[in-house]
């Protein structure tokens, strides 16, 4: 979890092979309108933001009922939407918050090609962000490392 640019995709990948478990990208769950009110540089609402929350928590659930383990790529950036996603999951999740410097994300959202989100949403992003540092289930990852480094870490404190 963690704002645009922080590398959730890539993490999310290296943790779903590592851990032997499926992987979503939850950006392939917002419904078209969040896109294209995102591609037009529009920060999407709380109301925007239910429906895909909702899609991402059942599948949360789904893979739980199946037996199945799962790793989802989710911004998650307010305390209610993490909240949100725990109850639809129906049982214990952990996130792995990734944390970065404002000008490492910027770098790196410029440098990425054919994505939707500009980069003139980030400061927003930023905005709602609330930290999620303290809850339960959450480990925190700085950013400012190889993906490989990153995945390591994110795993080391989840085990712990």
């Amino acid at each position: 979890m963690g704002v645009s640019g922080c590398g959730k995709t890539s993490v999310a990948e290296g943790l779903a092979a590592s851990l032997g478990a499926a992987f979503i990208e939850g950006d392939s769950l917002h419904p078209a309108a969040n896109v294209e009110k995102m591609s037009r540089g529009i920060p999407l609402t709380d109301e925007d933001r239910w429906p895909w929350l909702d899609m991402i928590g059942r599948a949360l659930a789904d893979a739980r009922a199946a037996g199945n383990g799962v790793v989802v790529s989710c911004s998650a950036l307010r305390k209610v939407y993490r909240e949100r996603l725990r109850s639809a999951a129906g049982g214990t999740l952990s996130f792995v918050f990734l944390k970065g410097s404002r000008d490492l994300l910027m770098t790196r959202m410029a440098a990425r090609e054919g994505h939707f989100m500009p980069v003139s949403l980030l400061d927003s992003q930023l905005a709602t962000l609330e930290d999620p540092s303290g809850e339960p289930g959450v480990v925190t990852v700085d950013i400012d490392a190889p993906v490989e480094a990153i995945v390591a870490a994110a795993l080391r404190r989840l085990a712990s």
